[in-house]
């Protein structure tokens, strides 16, 4: 038997308090349409008044506008006149039960989300309803404290999907500079912190986590500098054996070592007049810091065998993913070195704390993966989009790429879905601090939250002393204390 169609004529009479309540969510013809959808707008459906009243006022004492309608046909012509975040609905509504208003949403407004009422324990109807179109479903008889829950997910799910079609249309719009992308209020300080010395010569070291774009910062800065028309030399001194890392940055003269059949020019005579990008330098060793010291203060350069010095003028950039002041207090890492290259600090965040700068670098991964393939990916869904958000990714944004990347490749559909995502990103559950509750008894110590606090903050920084300083607004030795504290348990 197939499912009613929905009549276009409004059947019931609209109560003063709806109409006061609708009069008060459009706050004039003139607004926009998202920003009335930013008022957390709910739409009730249900032929039984007093249900809808008592939805209203106990949803309205949590922040939502609640509009009701009392059948099907008025609730569509509700929704075609003004936007709603959500809408609930009863399964029984009369001549049309809430399936195929459900269903006619699903069609018309697919980015509202339905929560259908069903009756307690009618699994069966639940079934239908989510087939349907519905987002989820509640039973009667109502918990309020149930229903404002999804309310919340709903409605997250609704601002999520906003987001990723924003997103999608927009991120080849998106803030940039050279090949850094983003819109978070962080990196945008990088972008301006990039620009203030762009044109100096001043040494930069750039620090942040494995994966974070450290690279694409010494690019940017190297193109948007006087030098952009000169060599960008890199190297990455973590994969240069340590006893051939002096060959490879200042040269060597013919018979200098066993297999120098030939001279070669090193990397700092090679970048003259450019960019000369040291990465991973905190692993350095302190012997080859000692000669880097003397050259970066010399200016000049003696190659390996050689008894010649070369003159060179380059602006060095460097970049680390260790902590270098805790390298220092431990013995690992020169003190005179670590200002030498260290004038100007860019501190890249993790990628964790950038917010929707993933869903953006996800959906830039995906039209690069789409335009190099072929392959007919164009986005992702909120489902997928969220597990995206929820993740740590230790991995940065290298380990974004890789992600996007591997569901392209995976995928069947047209847009990237929960299951086309790695395992660990799938399964992946957060360990945020979290204190609820309303027995007093129950409420923790404040050095209790203090130990917590400072073991999030850790875990975050993945125990990085210095910067977990920082953020606490503490020294290290007064963290250092802290920390010796908590491990004897005093």
């Amino acid at each position: 038997m197939s499912e009613p169609s929905i009549p276009t004529d409004a059947g019931s009479k609209r109560p003063d308090l709806r109409d006061e309540t609708k009069s008060r969510m459009s706050g004039g013809s003139d607004r926009d349409a998202s920003t009335k959808r930013r008022t957390r707008s709910v739409l009730v459906v249900d032929d039984d008044r007093e249900m809808c009243l008592l939805i209203h006022d106990a949803m309205s004492r949590r922040s939502y506008d609640i509009a009701w309608e009392l059948d099907a046909a008025a609730a569509r012509t509700t929704l075609e006149s003004q936007p709603f975040d959500v809408v609930v609905t009863d399964i029984k509504l009369g001549k049309v039960n809430g399936l195929a208003l459900c269903k006619h949403i699903a069609e018309s407004t697919p980015d509202v989300p339905v929560i259908v009422i069903t009756a307690f324990g009618s699994m069966k109807t639940a079934v239908a309803a989510i087939r349907a179109g519905a987002y989820d479903f509640i039973t009667k008889p109502i918990d309020m404290d149930a229903l404002a829950l999804t309310l919340d997910r709903a409605m997250r799910y609704r601002e999520l999907q906003d987001e990723v079609t924003r997103l999608r249309r927009q991120v080849t719009g998106a803030s940039r500079f050279d090949e850094l992308i983003a819109e978070s209020l962080a990196m945008k300080k990088i972008y301006e912190m990039i620009r203030q010395v762009a044109d100096l010569d001043t040494s930069v070291l750039v620090t942040g986590e494995s994966g974070t774009g450290k690279e694409l910062v010494a690019r940017a800065l190297h193109n948007a500098g006087s030098r952009k028309d000169r060599p960008f030399v890199a190297i990455n001194c973590a994969a240069v054996p340590p006893s051939l890392l002096e060959s490879e940055l200042f040269g060597h003269v013919r018979g200098a070592f066993t297999d120098a059949k030939t001279s070669r020019t090193g990397l700092f005579v090679q970048a003259d007049k450019g960019t000369l990008f040291l990465d991973e330098i905190g692993e350095m060793s302190p012997e080859m810091q000692v000669k880097l010291l003397r050259v970066l203060q010399e200016r000049k350069v003696r190659p390996v065998g050689g008894t010649n010095e070369v003159e060179f003028d380059v602006r060095m950039i460097s970049a680390t993913n260790r902590d270098l002041e805790t390298e220092i207090a431990e013995g690992n890492f020169r003190e005179d070195f670590y200002y030498r290259i260290n004038v100007v600090q860019i501190h890249l965040p993790p990628l964790r704390s950038r917010g929707n700068d993933i869903l953006l670098l996800a959906q830039h991964f995906i039209d690069n993966t789409r335009a190099r393939t072929g392959k007919n990916v164009e986005g992702i869904t909120v489902e997928a989009a969220q597990k995206l958000l929820d993740y740590d990714w230790p991995g940065n944004v290298r380990e974004l790429e890789n992600c996007i990347e591997r569901a392209v490749a995976l995928t069947k559909f047209e847009k990237l879905v929960v299951g086309d995502l790695p395992e660990k990103v799938r399964d992946y559950e957060s360990t945020k601090l979290v204190i609820g509750g309303d027995d007093p008894e129950q409420f923790p110590t404040l050095e209790e939250l203090e130990r917590r606090y400072i073991r999030r903050v850790l875990e975050a920084t993945r125990g990085n002393k210095a910067q977990t300083a920082r953020i606490l607004g503490m020294g290290r030795r007064t963290l250092y204390r802290w920390l010796e504290r908590m491990d004897d348990g005093s």
